[in-house]
């Protein structure tokens, strides 16, 4: 399913933010702002592929809910990296600037995945490479 930009240009507003992208938990850009390159926006779906992994586990640890990952927040030097569930097999991810209201940045991808409707962003799973192929001969 490929989702229009038009979806995430709302996010982009906020100032300090760098790049948003909306990828599938396994990692493939579904959509990036304009200006965020393609060769960015897939290491950025990687690096979130990476932390839901992460963040499943820790929650079928600790957590109650069963619903897996609700969001991630990362802080680096020159920034912070937000990830908030979109969707089954979905997530929007922002990269921001080191000065940055945490809260509105949230608040804003909250607002952006309720508008669009986690419906539209879900994205189920990919089919395994592992399945084996027979053929016949006729």
């Amino acid at each position: 399913m490929q989702v229009g930009n038009w979806m995430i240009d709302e996010v982009t507003w906020v100032k300090g933010v760098r790049h948003v992208l909306v990828a599938t938990s396994d990692g493939l850009v579904t959509a990036r702002s304009e200006g965020t390159s393609e060769d960015v926006a897939d290491r950025v779906a990687a690096a979130c592929a990476g932390l839901h992994s992460l963040g499943r586990s820790i929650g079928r640890e600790f957590g109650t809910s069963g619903r897996g990952v609700q969001q991630v927040m990362v802080g680096f030097d020159g920034g912070y990296l937000f990830v908030r569930r979109a969707g089954d097999g979905s997530h929007l991810a922002v990269i921001t600037e080191q000065v940055v209201d945490p809260a509105l940045v949230g608040q804003q991808m909250q607002a952006q995945v309720v508008k669009i409707g986690q419906r539209n962003l879900s994205a189920p799973p990919r089919p395994s490479n592992h399945t084996s192929i027979h053929r016949t001969t006729t």
